[in-house]
């Protein structure tokens, strides 16, 4: 089995965005599309909070794996995590979670798995 990884860091985030539950709760569906994956079930989201560590954190599993989201309240950055077992255009995915965020800054790095 092989895979992929693309990390991807949003800074400078909407506040508003980064704050909000039902945004968080489509953006793994929506990105499904732009990436060609089929979500499986709901995506999970909850809430954490412990000092400076704010924000919510949701898992949508994947029919090849998951994607992963953290949001810093603080801070307004999103932190986004790929993995699929089948390829996705990794340069898509950040474009489409840069504006979904309505980031000022995005980064990325994909890593193939063998």
């Amino acid at each position: 089995m092989k895979g992929q990884l693309t990390i991807i860091n949003l800074l400078e985030c909407n506040e508003a965005l980064v704050c909000s539950r039902k945004h968080l709760e489509s953006f793994g569906r929506e990105l499904c599309k732009v990436i060609h994956m089929n979500p499986y079930g709901k995506p999970i989201v909850m809430k954490f909070r412990k000092g400076k560590l704010k924000g919510y954190s949701a898992i949508q599993m994947i029919e090849t794996s998951s994607i992963t989201v953290h949001l810093d309240e603080f801070e307004n950055k999103a932190f986004i995590d790929i993995f699929s077992c089948k390829e996705f255009d990794a340069f898509s995915a950040k474009s489409f979670s840069k504006k979904y965020f309505k980031s000022k800054k995005a980064m990325s790095r994909t890593i193939m798995r063998k």
